[in-house]
């Protein structure tokens, strides 16, 4: 037996890495400094969007884009049952209603036809935003929901947390490159260490949208300024001093750090050769379990591989299986209805069938660079010989 444990994903910190962030340990700053706007401007060039805003994590990121868009408890917003719990949460956090919308079996990914049925059945302006999920490298056709959206008067926060370098193939067909905003009005990445780009916690929004960008930039701290703005006229007699600041908003301390940022930028110059790396794991999975009674995630062109998910009959039995060779294989996700919470609000069991059937048998299989081919070749003989 492998002694060594293998997960189903980890970070790769290289000595760069290690270089870049103790630089900044020993600079003049570690929380707010110069290194955040740099690392924005390089995500920004590397993804194709006009703006980033840093911050703690993805959930940050996701619940200060509900506040930009102004989500409110009379906001209704649609999302896939298949994801983190944070694509819908950021909803709940602003007082809006979450309305599940069920997968195509094909792609994992929200099914447009039942967006499109469930929006039908409501007057226009009865849903306000709909969330699409880029669900494990693959990426969604945000060009379809961006029409549809216009459609029904709905923005798109595009949750793009497993597909930075991914991109999909638009109606002329151009890359479009996943998170870049064209279609979307605001895209989301985390940098959780088992995600492309690692910082230990943190995350990126970006957006084009320059008002979008401001009021983010604004609630990322507290929704506080140090210039003088729009209450200056009443503060004339204490707003003279260099000490100045004034609260406009409230917002919260989403901030990343310089540290962090400086791991980021050091990550950033390695995603694309990461990425290869991942492509090359997901075609040696391919052709192994080619033949076998596996079945093998869908894959299209512009896939980022963040999982590698097969799906089998006997799921229970392989994943005790690989942990006791020390495969440490994970479940991507318990469908975010079933979670008590939510069913408290209503949602049940059969709600989703597709997205149930798939849980039933699906599991994430170690996918990361730094995975040798010894490594993975211990994964599949392990998986084939059971």
């Amino acid at each position: 037996m492998n002694s060594k444990i293998i997960p189903y994903g980890r970070q790769t910190i290289s000595e760069a890495d290690i270089e870049a962030v103790v630089s900044v340990l020993k600079s003049d700053f570690l929380t707010q400094g110069p290194t955040i706007p740099i690392f924005e401007e390089k995500f920004s060039e590397y993804i194709g969007s006009n703006y980033s805003v840093a911050v703690s994590n993805g959930t940050a990121a996701l619940h200060l884009c509900a506040m930009a868009l102004g989500v409110n408890n009379k906001s209704r917003v649609i999302t896939t049952p298949l994801t983190f719990a944070a694509s819908a949460n950021c909803i709940r956090y602003c007082g809006g209603e979450v309305f599940f919308v069920d997968i195509d079996p094909n792609t994992f990914l929200l099914d447009i036809n039942k967006v499109r049925a469930l929006l039908e059945k409501h007057p226009k302006g009865y849903f306000q935003g709909i969330i699409p999920v880029d669900f494990a490298g693959n990426t969604i056709d945000l060009e379809a929901f961006r029409k549809l959206a216009d459609e029904f008067g709905c923005w798109i926060i595009e949750d793009a947390c497993h597909a930075p370098g991914g991109y999909f193939i638009d109606s002329k067909n151009k890359k479009q490159k996943c998170g870049n905003s064209i279609f979307a009005d605001l895209a989301i990445f985390s940098f959780h260490p088992v995600k492309h780009i690692a910082t230990g916690e943190g995350g990126m929004i970006t957006t084009n949208n320059k008002e979008f960008y401001e009021k983010l930039i604004l609630l990322r701290t507290h929704g506080i300024v140090k210039e003088q703005n729009k209450y200056k006229n009443n503060f004339d007699d204490i707003a003279q001093g260099g000490w100045y600041y004034e609260m406009q908003e409230l917002g919260y301390n989403y901030r990343l750090t310089d540290f962090q940022a400086a791991l980021g930028i050091s990550q950033l110059t390695r995603a694309d050769k990461n990425l290869e790396r991942r492509k090359t794991l997901a075609k040696r999975y391919d052709t192994a379990f080619s033949n076998s009674k596996i079945i093998k995630p869908p894959s299209f062109e512009g896939n980022a591989y963040h999982l590698y998910v097969i799906q089998i009959t006997n799921r229970l039995d392989l994943y005790n299986h690989l942990r006791e060779n020390n495969i440490f294989p994970q479940v991507h996700y318990v469908p975010v209805h079933l979670m008590p919470y939510y069913q408290q609000l209503g949602h049940k069991k059969g709600d989703y069938p597709m997205v149930e059937a798939y849980y039933e048998k699906c599991l994430s299989i170690p996918m990361y660079p730094s995975l040798s081919n010894e490594e993975q070749e211990h994964v599949i003989q392990t998986i084939l010989k059971f």
